[in-house]
């Protein structure tokens, strides 16, 4: 396979993720504003800052406000990285590899990003706010089902599933960090009403409110939430699936290949350094300090991938 097409399909399913992510992300800081008797503009701007997009809105607005941040993460065509921006890059980028696409996925991403740019085409209000982020979580799952459902498993396939488990592996890891860094107000908070509210929220800006549930019970402990958003292996945004299945697909190009890249050997040694471990690990060494550590990793990695099969070539 042309280095550019593995490219393709990696940062297409890269950008659909990073949409559908976005969008959980903007639901849970409206339910986290909801527990907040004032001060919104720090929830909203704890929100900008996990997305990672805090530094350009600040280039723009003098100070945050609720409507610029949903406005700037949902379509602001300053921001490269707002839903509508990166629906379009995957677009573009599906375009680009049409031909490794089926019909059906072609046709989802083709519709998704009609649908999307046509009810953006204006500021949503907060009336709709919730219909729209639906729809984006809808098309992204139309597009991962005609994935699934058509795609032959081959190095067409392995690629794209590597895109979607790198982004989902950083947005998990974002979201776990701030909940500790940034939004829980101070220490006195916790273990406190507004601290279980906001775990509540974390646990369902990932879906997984019914999957802890059925295997912790309806109490939310924070060590049993971090355990399963890092290291539980059936909840499939867990850093620990994702990293697996990682691992899985490059471990499938290698055989497909015959060549076994540093990028190989450097999702082995992520997930060993940070998966092949205990919770109460974690919280030793401090939950901050190992999500950094491990965004930075993942990144490193992602980066090697794109070296070892040379994306721009």
């Amino acid at each position: 396979m042309l280095g550019k097409t593995a490219g393709g399909l990696f940062w297409m399913s890269r950008y659909l993720e990073r949409a559908e992510n976005a969008a959980r992300l903007l639901e849970t800081g409206q339910r986290m504003a909801l527990t907040r008797t004032n001060n919104s503009a720090e929830e909203w701007g704890s929100v900008l800052k996990t997305a990672g997009v805090l530094d350009g809105y600040l280039a723009k607005y003098d100070e945050v406000a609720k409507d610029n941040a949903i406005d700037w993460m949902l379509r602001d065509a300053d921001n490269p990285s707002s839903i509508r921006s990166v629906i379009k890059l995957a677009r573009d980028n599906a375009r680009l590899v049409r031909t490794a696409l089926t019909h059906d996925v072609w046709s989802a991403v083709n519709s998704t990003w009609m649908q999307i740019d046509e009810g953006m085409k204006r500021r949503v209000n907060e009336r709709d706010l919730p219909g729209t982020l639906e729809l984006i979580r809808q098309q992204a799952a139309l597009v991962r089902g005609a994935t699934l459902g058509t795609m032959l498993r081959n190095d067409i396939f392995d690629f794209t599933r590597i895109g979607t488990f790198v982004e989902r592996a950083d947005n998990t890891g974002r979201i776990l960090d701030v909940k500790y860094y940034v939004l829980l107000p101070t220490a006195f908070s916790v273990g406190s009403s507004l601290d279980n509210i906001q775990w509540e929220s974390i646990l369902r800006s990932v879906g997984a409110g019914g999957g802890y549930r059925m295997t912790h019970g309806q109490k939310t402990r924070p060590s049993d939430i971090a355990q399963f958003l890092i290291l539980d292996q059936r909840m499939p945004r867990s850093l620990h699936f994702c990293c697996r299945k990682i691992q899985e697909n490059l471990s499938y190009l290698k055989k497909d290949y015959g060549f076994a890249g540093p990028s190989c050997e450097a999702s082995n040694t992520l997930f060993e350094k940070y998966l092949d471990l205990r919770i109460s690990d974690v919280f030793e060494s401090g939950l901050h300090e190992y999500i950094q550590d491990f965004l930075t990793d993942l990144g490193n990695l992602s980066r090697q991938i794109e070296i070892d099969y040379r994306f721009y070539e």
